[in-house]
């Protein structure tokens, strides 16, 4: 599954001629009528959104792996969490996002490039001279792990079945396939509604394939308890559903000598191991039972990591600085509820956190506020509109606050102090605009009811985020609660949107594109386990939506993204928190890693195990250091 994959502009093929890289020779395509040469279709290794594919039809590996790493050992590494099913593809169940190291996609993206991918299941691609469609041509080597073959009625059984039975996602995410066809048992043909959606053929490549022989019998809307086959370089091993889980590598995988694969899947187990506490999972961190962490707690950071193991060298901390868009994360308003649908409401309740004191006092600093939904980015919105952007939110202008065209969106500053008065008596303003008084220190409407509502949490971490805030809002009358409930309580509660206010957080690449419509579009507010956790449903956001998803060009992506991110801020849909420009991540020194930095910051499939490291760094724990 795909979160925060994207369109944009011009979608370059590189054609090469289809034996070029190949391993073995592809059968020939079926007979296709003749096409004058202006309009033949292109054949290609692989595709990218943002201009010519870094890596040529002969590349030997990804440039960010040590295509030499040894394989062998094990990594353990804790999850916040639980899981009873192994079927990640649907809203029942919970199943560990790991699984999907079973399966193979038709495509493996690039971590050290935006929007690109290369061939995996997939031998070649073919995209026609009217972008109405894609083929894939699978390698006649690919298989299953019981040993038969990957073929394109598996392909198109599986395209079926998720849009069919797959999470709400699926559906939104292949809205714009008219069709899948199976032209042979190596080609699938999937055609498109339209020619504008150029971002469809990533999107197909990043598809799963999963055996249709191994599911016969078995229901795919249900949880499923067996281990699944796949074709990928792990299979199921031990588990304990709701506590650990192991991941063996496949040493004869069919796909092992494959350059999207070489310097890859070096661990011969991942391990996982499940908690509901992360205070828990730290001890057991510090205990050698789990061997990294990745750390988004800047308490933790700054100050959990001095015990023994760290002062002797054998826990290592490092900041790896990514070059991702950063997305947005904040306190999320239901407006499903009747107490989020004023606009002014909203607002009112972002004017009350006060970021500079919890920067300050809770993060050591660390973080910077998010002003964008498309932070760190070059598609994130400033200033006022302007030209182009001007003239398609002017289409809107009759819908949309007069704000948009004369402000430029901005954030309270406070001065740390904790005495946020200025922001307090704004935000009491704008409630009193939207029908509440103070009466007897609480805030109540006409009605004499209450403003009261409970922030939902699923780890005992972030109270000490969401406990200041409910201060702040005292302060203004309003009783806000905050209950935090196991992981598996809170998916349900989420995928069913009976909350008030949760945390939200919206992944975001450089080519925004399809998962936008899931995220803020009318379609998905009543989807059971969708993405519009919010319940946004604005036509203009509908509209700009689109206008984002069928861009003909990254110029006109970037203003279709500009005026929504603009929308969106100015909707004040949730209360922005923060971001950070580095991954965190503390590890016992047991592993190598490459020594060129990737964009993603953290790229754990291309560590190894080191055996020298391994071993000395074993001992000291066995004899406690």
């Amino acid at each position: 599954m795909r979160a925060g994959s994207g369109l944009a502009m011009a979608l370059w093929l590189l054609a090469i001629p289809a034996a070029s890289h190949a391993q073995s020779p592809a059968p020939p395509a079926p007979a296709a009528p003749a096409a004058p040469a202006t309009e033949a279709p292109i054949r290609t290794y692989g595709l990218s959104l943002l201009g010519k594919p870094a890596l040529p039809a002969d590349f030997k590996s990804f440039e960010y792996v040590n295509p030499d790493a040894p394989k062998g050992g094990e990594i353990a590494l804790s999850s916040i969490d639980t899981f009873d099913s192994f079927n990640p593809f649907i809203v029942r169940g919970d199943a560990p996002l790991d699984v999907l190291r079973v399966w193979d996609t038709l495509l493996k993206p690039d971590a050290d490039e935006a929007e690109s991918e290369y061939g995996l299941l997939a031998k070649v691609i073919e995209i026609p001279a009217d972008h109405m469609g894609v083929a894939f041509e699978l390698r006649p080597e690919a298989k299953f792990n019981d040993g038969t073959p990957v073929t394109a009625e598996d392909v198109a059984w599986t395209f079926n079945t998720l849009r069919e039975k797959g999470r709400p996602f699926y559906r939104q995410y292949y809205a714009d396939v008219a069709s899948v066809s199976v032209e042979s048992p190596t080609r699938v043909v999937f055609r498109f509604k339209s020619s504008t959606n150029r971002e469809l053929p990533l999107i197909l490549g990043q598809m799963p394939v999963l055996p249709e022989h191994w599911w016969a019998g078995r229901d795919f809307d249900k949880p499923l308890t067996d281990p699944p086959l796949g074709s990928g370089p792990y299979k199921i091993g031990h588990f304990e559903f709701g506590r650990t889980l192991s991941l063996v590598r496949v040493p004869d995988v069919w796909s092992k000598d494959l350059p999207v694969m070489r310097g890859l899947n070096n661990f011969d187990t991942y391990r996982i191991e499940f908690f509901r506490d992360d205070t828990v999972a730290l001890e057991a961190f510090k205990a050698g039972q789990i061997d990294l962490r990745n750390v988004n707690i800047s308490k933790e950071w700054a100050t959990a990591y001095d015990f023994p193991a760290v002062q002797k060298g054998l826990v290592k901390k490092a900041e790896l600085p990514h070059r991702m868009p950063t997305g947005m994360q904040g306190f999320g308003m239901n407006t499903r509820r009747p107490l989020f649908q004023d606009e002014r409401v909203r607002h009112a309740l972002a004017l009350a956190f006060d970021f500079e004191w919890a920067n300050k006092n809770l993060f050591y600093g660390a973080y910077t506020r998010t002003q964008s939904y498309f932070s760190n980015s070059d598609l994130a919105s400033s200033g006022i509109p302007q030209g182009a952007e001007l003239a398609l939110l002017d289409k809107y202008r009759d819908q949309l606050s007069p704000d948009i065209f004369t402000k430029p969106f901005t954030l309270p500053v406070t001065d740390a102090s904790g005495d946020n008065r200025e922001q307090l008596r704004a935000a009491l303003s704008l409630l009193e605009q939207a029908g509440w008084k103070v009466k007897d220190r609480k805030l109540v409407n006409a009605a004499g009811q209450p403003f009261s509502f409970e922030i939902l949490l699923n780890q005992p971490a972030f109270e000490r985020v969401a406990l200041p805030y409910v201060q702040w809002l005292a302060k203004l009358g309003i009783e806000a609660r905050v209950r935090t409930v196991d992981p598996a309580q809170y998916q349900r509660l989420s995928d069913t949107y009976d909350f008030d206010m949760i945390v939200v957080q919206f992944g975001e690449t450089d080519s925004p594109g399809n998962e936008q419509t899931g995220y803020w579009t009318c379609a998905g507010v009543k989807l059971v386990g969708g993405d519009n956790l919010m319940g946004v449903c604005n036509p203009v956001i509908d509209a700009l939506v689109h206008d984002l998803v069928t861009a003909p060009d990254r110029a006109h992506l970037v203003v279709a993204t500009h005026a929504l991110d603009r929308v969106l801020l100015n909707g004040w849909y949730l209360v922005p928190h923060w971001d950070l420009q580095t991954v965190r991540v503390a590890y016992w020194d047991r592993f190598g890693r490459p020594d060129k930095p990737v964009r993603t910051g953290l790229e754990l499939d291309s560590w190894w195990q080191d055996s020298a490291k391994a071993a000395a760094t074993d001992e000291a724990r066995r004899h406690g250091l």
